[in-house]
Formats: C-alpha cells, structure tokens, sequence
C-alpha cells in the first residue's frame, strides 16, 4: 500500500512562487494588498501545487465562511430543485459554497431550530418554501446572519417570491370566464411544508370565487400528501358529490399531473368532462399538454442568491427588500368550455322512474 501523500502548504505555495506566507495568505484571501506580479505567481504556484486555501482558515481572518446555507421542507419538489439550481449559478460565480438543510419532519425541525448549525457555518441562511411559526421567526431573526424567504411574503425581512394570491385569482377567473362554476381547489397536505404557498393560493382562489358571486364550498378544497394514491382518494371524494365539479385547480403541476393520470385513467375525458389547470410550468407539464400558471421557479433562485450576495457584501444594504417576479398562464389542452348539458343538468334527459318495493311478512319481495 503506497505511502499517504503529504498535501501541499501555503508554506509550499510561497516557496514555489518566491514570496512570503503572508503574501500567499493575502493573495488567495483576495486582498487587494498584493502586486499583479505576486499575484500572478501565487495562484500559478496554488494551482501547480492544487493547493486550495481552507474555508476554516479564511473565515478566521475574514469571519466569512464562504458559504450559503438553505432550509428547505423537501428536497423531492421540481420547485425547490429549480430554485437550488439558478441559486447554484449564482453562488457559483461568486465562489460561494451551498450547504442544503432538508427539515423532513417534526423531530427534524425541532432540532435544526433548537441548534440554529447556520449560524455558526454560513453567511446567510435562505428559507425555501418553508411555513414558520411566530417563534421560528423570531429565532431566525437572531440568527446574526441575513436570512432571505423565497417563495414567501414575509413582511419586514428579505423575501423573493411571486405573488401567489394574484396569480391564483388569475387561474380561477379563466376557469370561470369558461362557464365552470363547481371548480375544485387540490392542495397539497398540511404536513407537507408547503402549507405558505397553500394558503396564499387558496385566499386567491376564493377571491376569485367572491368576485364573481360563487359560493366557497368546503366540499371542494381537498388535500392529497405525495402520491398517485393519496390524489386518486381526493379526487374519488371529488367525484362523489351529489353536484361534482367541472374544473379542478391543482396547487402545483406535480399535483395537476397526478389529478390527470387519476382522471384519465378512470376513463374521464380531460377536459371534456373535467377541466385540469396547474401551477409552475413543470418541465413536463408542456409534454402533458397542461393547461398551468407558469413562475420562474430557477430565475426565483437567481434572485434569491443576488440578494443574499448583495446582504453578504453590504452591511447598509436593505435587510429588507423585496423582490417580487411574474407569473402568467399558459393555456393548452386540459381546459375547455364547460359542458352545458351533464346528466341531471340535461332537462332532456329523462330520470328514471322507482316504486318502492312491497314485502311480505316473510321478508321476500311480491
């Protein structure tokens, strides 16, 4: 078995490229400090040797760790892998590092906000889709780090988001202005994290609904957890109401997706009999011909990471800024014009008619 190999020193470096310690330090540190001429062989030296300055090293001098961390409620969404790519992309140019802290359950979120392991290992903490309590916030707000929320109004404190009220409103206004009055709202399950995004795109939903003088029906606002079984019992009580609905307005593309496979595969025409709207624009939702209000879900994570860059790199700058992006909708083929007749709305149709039976005392019928 070969000997372990002796990793290079920031010593090594300054003896390759004939400067001082100090020099190198201050060189791969970015300091300005530091001839063209010196520079020049230090990081030719540095790269020679593929020495990297450690982040623990620098943060002592600089009290930086180089490094971004996000709290996320799930890291199996489309949306939290489109924002944690265009974040990426920017850290990325900045030489900034990402550290991910996924919060999957109850257990898990007691601990992260019992311990805080932000505080002591990044320069700013982004909160991804994640609904806090009171106290979480106030926890957060001590964290001595600036702290974004994306995909989240949070009034007072850095947030990125797109204006989930207006643009459900929107979804629901285009499904009326096609004749459905009985529209089903499918969120996600409130243990599922996203419970911020819920709220705000049902308020919008039943603004829409108000305005144009619908009743709210409790009835049609369903949960479903992750999964085509969980979807196909919310839909199931959908289709089991004496007045079922003619449009269903799924949160996410995720969920108007297993909403489609449950429809169709229960040999209901989509959008025939049912119409189907999402929410994101879902890489597969043009595939899926998804009728869906399309948010910039990656260019949310560029945003996010320019305003914790920003935050990072300057004290005065507002802790408080708000960066909102627009959504739009995008109409393809899972909605259409309501259905004017169906079954008990036809009065062509004729009912069928019953006499209630007659029994004999022995129990059989005569």
């Amino acid at each position: 078995m070969p000997p372990a190999q002796r990793l290079p020193t920031m010593a090594d470096v300054a003896e390759r490229a004939g400067v001082s310690v100090s020099t190198v330090s201050r060189t791969l540190r970015g300091l300005s400090t530091v001839s063209d001429d010196a520079r020049t062989r230090v990081e030719a030296a540095a790269r020679e040797l593929s020495f990297v300055i450690s982040r623990q090293a620098s943060s002592l001098v600089t009290g930086k760790t180089g490094t971004v961390a996000v709290l996320a409620p799930t890291l199996g969404s489309w949306f939290v892998g489109q924002v944690l790519r265009g974040l990426s992309e920017i850290l990325r140019d900045a030489g900034l590092d990402l550290k991910v802290y996924s919060v999957g359950d109850l257990t898990e979120r007691a601990a992260f906000f019992d311990r805080l392991p932000a505080r002591r290992n990044a320069d700013a903490l982004l909160v991804v889709s994640f609904d806090l309590t009171e106290a979480e916030f106030a926890r957060l707000d001590g964290l001595g780090v600036p702290v974004v929320y994306v995909s989240q109004h949070a009034p007072g404190r850095a947030s990125v988001y797109v204006e989930d009220i207006a643009a459900a409103r929107a979804g629901t206004r285009y499904l009326r202005g096609l004749g459905h009055r009985r529209i089903a709202f499918v969120r996600a399950a409130p243990d599922s994290g996203f419970t911020c995004s819920s709220r705000t795109r049902l308020f919008g939903y039943r603004e829409a609904l108000a305005e144009a003088a619908v009743p709210y029906d409790e009835e049609l606002v369903v949960s479903t957890s992750r999964g085509r079984r969980a979807t196909a019992e919310a839909v199931g009580r959908l289709l089991c109401l004496a007045d079922p609905p003619t449009a269903v307005f799924a949160e996410t593309d995720e969920i108007a997706m297993e909403v489609l496979w449950v429809l169709r595969s229960s040999g209901i025409d989509v959008p025939d009999r049912v119409s189907v709207l999402g929410f994101d624009d879902h890489d597969h939702a043009e595939w899926l011909d998804l009728t869906t209000i399309a948010q910039p879900a990656a260019e949310v994570g560029r945003a996010a990471g320019t305003l914790a860059r920003t935050l990072i790199g300057d004290p005065s700058a507002d802790p408080a800024r708000h960066v909102v992006l627009p959504t739009h909708l995008i109409p393809r083929g899972t909605t259409g014009p309501v259905r004017e007749a169906q079954g008990r709305e036809d009065p062509a149709r004729e009912e069928p008619t019953w006499e209630k039976p007659t029994w004999e005392e022995d129990g059989s019928s005569v």
